[in-house]
């Protein structure tokens, strides 16, 4: 064929349209939250879940959690099927045995909380871990249930107790039955703090309302995450209250260790020996 008979290639020949680049990009980058930059997904997660760039602290799920203490991340989950009775019959936007429904089909769990035994550094120990995707981490009858029957196995067993809270509080749908979980809780490892018995407090973000004012902070040894908001009522609310702007970082981990409400804030990648040190210390 001629050269002056060829067609000319499209401007746009071998080029991508820009949905197929959605497509083909979607979910593999993400914004860090503490310093702004776009990161490759793949990389936050083999770092568990911590930036590579400023050491940011991404939220992870309960199981998670589990995973990154349990020695090689095996453990026997107890009470699994323990479900809310909605004793309250509680309606707002949608009746709550719907919300508990939806929310269990979502999230493949009954409630906001899984309780496990297993070995933590080769020490046999009971771990709680409570889901903030579970209606924000809410404590109601079924969480206060499962975690008060983990702090009796760890005195039938002479265990250590790790509590790992992500909690928005109380569970609203539940009125004072959930509130009556923060003074069962609180009395429960009273017993476990009488039968000599450690228990270890890890807060993580967000740690507020009613789980801070009970068992979140009842800990031998009170720890948490870098940058994890903790406290009862949020920033906000209690700036609009007073009427005055809060200290900078207020209410986050390094300000509450700073001011003596935290024995220590440890990262996460050094959380299981720091765990596995402090009970050395406790108990040989």
């Amino acid at each position: 064929m001629a050269w002056f008979t060829r067609q000319k290639p499209s401007l746009n020949s071998g080029r991508v349209s820009e949905d197929e680049k959605t497509v083909r990009t979607e979910g593999l980058w993400q914004k860090c939250d503490g310093c702004g930059q776009i990161i490759w997904r793949k990389t936050v997660e083999e770092n568990i879940n911590v930036c590579p760039k400023c050491d940011y602290h991404f939220r992870i799920s309960a199981a998670d959690r589990l995973q990154l203490l349990f020695d090689e991340g095996v453990y026997q989950e107890h009470d699994a099927d323990m479900r809310s009775s909605d004793p309250l019959k509680f309606v707002d936007s949608k009746p709550y045995v719907r919300r508990l429904a939806d929310m269990e089909e979502a999230m493949k769990m009954p409630d906001a909380v899984i309780c496990g035994t297993g070995t933590l550094d080769g020490r046999k120990v009971q771990i709680c871990a409570l889901e903030l995707k579970f209606i924000g981490g809410s404590m109601g009858a079924v969480v206060g249930e499962k975690i008060t029957r983990a702090i009796e196995r760890a005195m039938e067993e002479r265990t250590p107790l790790i509590l790992i809270s992500a909690s928005g509080g109380a569970r609203m749908q539940e009125g004072a039955i959930s509130l009556m979980q923060m003074a069962k809780l609180s009395a429960a490892l009273m017993q476990l703090d009488e039968a000599g018995l450690p228990y270890i407090s890890v807060l993580t973000d967000p740690t507020t309302g009613g789980v801070t004012a009970s068992f979140a902070m009842l800990g031998d040894l009170n720890i948490a995450e870098p940058g994890a908001l903790i406290g009862f009522a949020g920033p906000r609310v209690i700036e609009q209250t007073i009427r005055q702007k809060l200290p900078d970082g207020f209410q986050k981990s390094e300000f509450l260790l700073d001011h003596g409400f935290l024995d220590a804030v440890v990262k996460r990648g050094e959380m299981k020996s720091y765990i596995a040190g402090a009970l050395t210390f406790f108990l040989d």
